[in-house]
């Protein structure tokens, strides 16, 4: 597969991993988020003692949205640059797609390496450490340890469940285009770039 090719082909790949990253986040925070209002709506029909239970509810919910709005997965903003950058111009000119399909490259690592740190263990510790103190900040602090295990439990699970279902398209991309085991689908006669490919480590 020549120069050309292997660009059009990271292209179509990033899109389709940045759609489903899109589809992945706004579904989370529109689930999280309904779970949140739900919990500050029961708040005025609950006895005064127990609302607390509500109120860290609603707090826990914003503190899984925020993340996903403040920290999208690079891929939802690599895969549009890309895409305006091979429609900026003609790639009849064999050193612009060179160029541009190094830095495709480079964006194809860089978003592999991103869903990879997302997906880290330390997330998962994370998520575990965080709900475990909303389950001692209940038990400990208001003696409300049913509830602060309801509510450690199913943060943790909503945590996991995030996790396990981010999108990992750049990550199987980047370990394809490594092997070299790319399709050859419309092929279009571009210069090889030998000078770029497989330049980067993945």
């Amino acid at each position: 597969m020549d120069g050309r090719d292997r660009l059009f082909w990271i292209d179509r790949k990033l899109g389709e991993d940045a759609a489903r990253a899109r589809r992945w986040k706004y579904g989370w925070v529109i689930g999280i988020g309904a779970a949140g209002v739900g919990s500050l709506a029961a708040v005025p029909f609950v006895a005064a003692k127990d609302r607390v239970d509500w109120y860290v509810s609603a707090a826990t919910a914003a503190v899984g949205v925020v993340p996903l709005l403040a920290m999208p997965l690079e891929v939802t903003r690599d895969a549009p640059k890309l895409r305006a950058a091979l429609a900026a111009g003609p790639l009849d000119d064999g050193a612009r797609v060179c160029a541009l399909l190094a830095d495709a490259e480079g964006k194809l690592a860089a978003d592999a390496a991103d869903e990879r740190w997302q997906r880290g263990w330390w997330m998962h510790a994370g998520n575990i450490g965080f709900n475990t103190g909303v389950l001692l900040f209940l038990g400990l602090g208001y003696h409300h340890w049913s509830s602060g295990l309801i509510n450690g439990l199913a943060g943790a699970a909503v945590g996991e469940a995030l996790l396990f279902t981010q999108p990992t398209g750049a990550i199987d991309a980047a370990a394809t285009y490594r092997r070299g085991d790319l399709s050859s689908e419309g092929k279009a006669g571009a210069p090889l770039c030998w000078g770029w490919t497989y330049a980067l480590g993945f």
